[in-house]
């Protein structure tokens, strides 16, 4: 899912040659290119409002060569929303998974899936097989080391290319911070999970991080400091978690619409499971309406959205 706040805009560190990063925005995970001779792979293939644009992107790099595999870190929409489009314009490449919800992809369940209860849209797709930790896996002519990397997302992985350093963190680590930790908000304990996974990345000792959003880093030291301060706040006080993350699900509905009237985007919430999930069990006490519209005026104040009359706007 994405951040509230947008990437750092610092240029990004040399990356090895085989590697190209399609970094667009917060609405779209990064799509990783890793390409030579051997063979190309593309690792998370962005939200489904962005396919033709995947599609372009990835037609341009290979310069009409087929795309032979396809990878996701997790099965979140703005990973895997591009999948189908990918598929169907390379019907011979192999589509890896984390194992976690295979079953769930082989009988296309949405809501299982996550994608009805967040409101959000994924067209089905399949796979050819699914990514085993602690096992390696060739993508584009690099040996990748697959870990688990449970927290944001109980079922995620990242990869890690130990001869160049880079790790591809998608949303356990960013440059400032990690993405929205849902077993929480399901009502599960998942803060330990997340230190774990920033211990792990910790003991990778990457030189660069391909994180899911925002540009590639070398900071690591840094980002970690930042990630285990987040971390240790939420932990602190989990209504603060709780309450980021309502704001992050409304900012994402805004980058997919753009522009909304409040009462649609209110209506929209009260008929978004996940939102009501989260009003039950923390804001009851609450009119629902003025719990989103005190959501939005937050989303206002940090410059995440701005509104002319009764119409909201992505910003």
């Amino acid at each position: 899912m994405p951040a509230l706040q947008p990437p750092s805009g610092s240029e990004p560190p040399k990356l090895p040659d085989e590697i190209t990063v399609f970094e667009r925005g917060w609405l779209s995970s990064n799509s990783i290119l890793i390409d030579s001779p051997e063979a190309s792979a593309l690792i998370d293939s962005g939200y489904v409002l962005h396919s033709k644009q995947t599609l372009e992107l990835i037609e341009d790099a290979l310069e009409g060569d087929n795309l032979d595999v396809l990878v996701n870190t997790h099965l979140h929409s703005d990973h895997c929303g591009g999948n189908a489009a990918l598929q169907h314009a390379y019907p011979g490449m192999s589509t890896f998974i984390p194992p976690g919800l295979a079953q769930h992809v082989t009988t296309w369940d949405p809501y299982a899936l996550t994608f009805a209860p967040t409101g959000q849209t994924c067209p089905p797709f399949g796979f050819d097989a699914v990514l085993v930790p602690d096992t390696e896996i060739r993508l584009g002519g690099m040996q990748w080391q697959i870990h688990a990397a449970p927290g944001h997302d109980p079922h995620s992985v990242i990869l890690f290319e130990p001869k160049s350093g880079v790790l591809i963190s998608a949303d356990a680590l960013w440059e400032r911070g990690f993405g929205v930790v849902f077993p929480e908000l399901e009502g599960a304990d998942a803060f330990e999970a997340v230190g774990k996974t920033i211990d792990l990345i910790e003991s990778l000792q990457p030189k660069i991080i391909i994180p899911g959003h925002g540009a590639a880093f070398t900071g690591v030291a840094q980002s970690i400091a930042v990630a285990r301060e987040r971390l240790a706040s939420f932990v602190a006080n989990p209504d603060k978690h709780i309450k980021y993350a309502s704001k992050v699900l409304l900012k994402f509905r805004l980058l997919e619409v753009q522009s909304v009237k409040l009462a649609t985007l209110i209506a929209w919430a009260q008929a978004t499971p996940y939102f009501v999930m989260i009003f039950k069990a923390h804001f009851a006490g609450q009119d629902f309406a003025e719990w989103v519209t005190a959501l939005v005026q937050d989303l206002i104040k940090s410059g995440a959205a701005s509104q002319d009359g009764l119409i909201v706007r992505n910003a």
